[in-house]
């Protein structure tokens, strides 16, 4: 049986092949209903995630969960109106940690926790950047609707090489010393190769959605339903899209109230991805509690 970096390799270059049949415009229509169906699932399941953790079951009911992720929500949407530099910061790297650590950078070797923590956070720098390095004068103008005023284009390349040259560093310096992890270091390498291939010969809006798609949310489900029903089965998958099916509808009630609201006016691109960081916040933090809880449950 394939493993499935082999099938999201396949899939993500017959996405590159399809991308020269379709028009642009055609392109953000099938890439954003592809982020508001697996995208936008593969973080509706996380009350349940949390209601599954061994320190949840006898502290906190149901209803104060839900109460308690929804003003996380809250607030980051608030953040974004008042503070949005800060906002988009934090979301940036929040989302780089996030990325970086659904890659799999578990290594189990005598350095300073500081730097395992901090490894698979560059990495995840590393992809985001290299998507808006190709894509640099889009990204600029969506930042610039953001936090309302002009930010120079070329942080954007400053801030890429500088995250390269430290993970290649940290990469060169784990290859040469714990042998047992080279072949993981030189599978991500080739990956992050695979990265640059698709976000080069792809839109912003495509290119993000192929690796938000594929290489982050359909792993991302994998784990969840591994963790929540102990295996993967495809009636484990369908019940995890009908316990998901209630909270990914508000979402997307959520996000077209906004479509709605703000179709006409040059600020939606900016609320859209505030939106997204706003939920993305409380579903980070309930990733690294499964995590956490798995290793417990491993060990």
């Amino acid at each position: 049986m394939l493993k499935y970096t082999n099938i999201a390799i396949i899939a993500s270059f017959f996405c590159l092949w399809l991308n020269s049949f379709f028009p642009k415009d055609i392109q953000i229509l099938i890439g954003f209903s592809f982020i508001f169906t697996f995208g936008i699932l593969h973080g509706a399941n996380d009350l349940l995630l949390i209601t599954n953790t061994r320190d949840s079951e006898n502290t906190l009911s149901f209803k104060k969960i839900l109460l308690y992720y929804i003003l996380v929500v809250l607030s980051g949407l608030l953040l974004f109106y008042l503070i949005p530099i800060v906002a988009l910061l934090l979301f940036i790297l929040v989302s780089a940690f996030h990325f970086g650590d659904q890659q799999g950078l578990y290594f189990d070797f005598k350095v300073s926790k500081y730097l395992l923590i901090f490894y698979p956070f560059i990495y995840g720098i590393v992809i985001l950047f290299l998507l808006f390095f190709f894509h640099a004068t889009e990204v600029e103008e969506i930042i610039r609707e953001i936090i309302r005023f002009e930010l120079p284009y070329y942080y954007i390349n400053e801030i890429f090489i500088t995250s390269a040259f430290l993970f290649i560093s940290m990469s060169s310096y784990f290859y040469w010393k714990f042998e047992s992890i080279r072949e993981k270091i030189r599978v991500e390498l080739f990956f992050l190769i695979v990265f640059a291939i698709i976000f080069k010969t792809s839109s912003l809006i495509w290119g993000f959605a192929i690796y938000f798609i594929i290489w982050h949310s359909i792993p991302s489900i994998l784990d969840q339903i591994k963790f929540i029903y102990g295996s993967f089965s495809f009636s484990y998958f369908i019940s995890y899209c009908k316990n998901a099916f209630a909270y990914w509808l508000a979402s997307l009630i959520g996000i077209g109230l906004l479509y709605f609201l703000f179709r006409d006016k040059e600020i939606f691109n900016a609320i859209f991805f505030s939106f997204l960081a706003a939920i993305t916040f409380p579903h980070v933090l309930v990733i690294l509690k499964m995590m956490h809880q798995k290793d417990s449950k491993i060990a």
